[in-house]
């Protein structure tokens, strides 16, 4: 299988500034526990920690976080690169904001397309997929729950299950929840991994 025959041929994405990716293993060498990989952006590089303490003792914890849009010439190659790292017994899959200014045909056709990626690499792996998280910029929490209407269309039509970040962060305050107008302080980190780890739980049957 090659990554190459679901990555988009060409997109009309233009890069950021600064392109960026994490990634981490952490008990790398235990395979006596199931072991989940998280997948999103810089939301992801904050909630994992807390995901993995959570976690600790029952699941082992993956992540990726980058900056890349599923659009990226690079990124189905770089998923792939991941997806290869480890056995995976469950997947939770976020790709958004940093996509507030893709071409929205473009990006809904990437993202579909890297949903089937993961499922066709990992096909005994449980999918989940993180709905994208509001923001302090109303016009931009407007663009993000747009995104999030074609991560639920896909769930529906999948039947995946949703880690629903979106609906569990949009009533909080913002001058008290958030540290800037994309990122989290740590009271809402600490929502946003309590969703997580408990969907983990319930997917692996734990």
């Amino acid at each position: 299988m090659k990554w190459q025959d679901f990555a988009p041929a060409a997109t009309t994405r233009v890069r950021e500034g600064i392109e960026w990716s994490i990634t981490y293993a952490f008990d790398a060498t235990d395979i006596s526990r199931p072991r989940v990989l998280l997948i999103g952006d810089s939301i992801c590089n904050g909630y994992n920690g807390r995901v993995r303490n959570l976690l600790a003792g029952t699941v082992n914890v993956s992540f990726w976080a980058s900056s890349k849009c599923v659009t990226d010439p690079d990124y189905f190659r770089e998923l792939d690169f991941i997806l290869d790292a480890r056995p995976y017994d469950a997947v939770c899959f976020n790709n958004g904001l940093h996509s507030l200014t893709t071409d929205r045909a473009e990006w809904d056709t990437a993202y579909a397309s890297a949903l089937a990626f993961i499922r066709a690499k990992l096909p005994d792996a449980k999918v989940a997929l993180t709905l994208s998280t509001p923001l302090k910029d109303p016009a931009l929490t407007k663009i993000s729950a747009s995104l999030n209407e074609t991560v639920l269309r896909l769930a529906r039509e999948e039947g995946l299950p949703v880690i629903d970040l979106f609906s569990a962060m949009d009533p909080l305050d913002r001058e008290t929840y958030w540290s800037d107008t994309y990122h989290f302080r740590a009271e809402a980190i600490e929502i946003q991994a309590r969703r997580i780890a408990e969907r983990v739980r319930e997917m692996l049957g734990l």
